[in-house]
């Protein structure tokens, strides 16, 4: 009969021990490795939300008369109706100056649907219609504003719908049909 020679079972747990060690470090090791930012999400998370986009953002011109297309930085987003969120999101935020916006103050995006056929749907807060000036020219501007937003930047988008608090609305103020999709329209544009 053979004999082990002694303190033979502690190398064998010692080594079991280093071995269930690795094995979850390999494991588990690299979540314990992300460095976590202030918002709670990994660093490679916020790296790409951190990630930009040159994008044309239309402000109202000198005249008040037509929009004037400005380049400015936009957070990039995955996929066609992720990155609309983030355009419109852009051009409804208050306008930098010196440019003027003709998105009514406190409008604020709901939610952004986009279908096979190229469509988008932006469902705006109400203070698109209340908080709106009315008149004919503002209205226009305001609905091709977002309109070449979108078309200008986003090459799928063949036509823009426009919701107010989840509903298809008549009008903004009176003047514009808004129960069909818009396509752009480059009249409305200036250089």
């Amino acid at each position: 009969m053979k004999t082990t020679p002694r303190g033979f079972g502690i190398y064998v747990a010692v080594a079991v021990l280093l071995v269930a060690g690795l094995i979850a470090l390999l494991v588990l090791g690299p979540r314990w490795l992300t460095t976590v930012t202030d918002a709670g999400l990994p660093d490679a998370t916020a790296a790409i939300d951190a990630r930009k986009i040159r994008a044309r953002l239309f402000y109202i011109d000198e005249l008040g008369t037509a929009l004037r297309g400005i380049e400015q930085e936009v957070l990039y987003a995955e996929g066609t109706a992720e990155q609309a969120r983030r355009i419109i999101e852009a051009q409804i935020a208050p306008a930098p100056p010196p440019h003027l916006s003709a998105i009514p103050a406190g409008t604020k995006l709901r939610t952004v649907f986009f279908t096979k056929n190229g469509e988008i749907f932006i469902d705006l807060s109400a203070e698109l219609q209340t908080n709106h000036p009315g008149g004919t020219t503002n209205e226009t501007l305001t609905v091709y504003t977002l309109v070449s937003a979108l078309t200008s930047n986003l090459p799928a988008v063949t036509g823009v719908q426009i919701l107010v608090e989840g509903r298809e609305v008549d009008t903004l103020a009176g003047h514009l049909d808004l129960r069909r999709p818009f396509e752009q329209d480059l009249k409305w544009v200036t250089n």
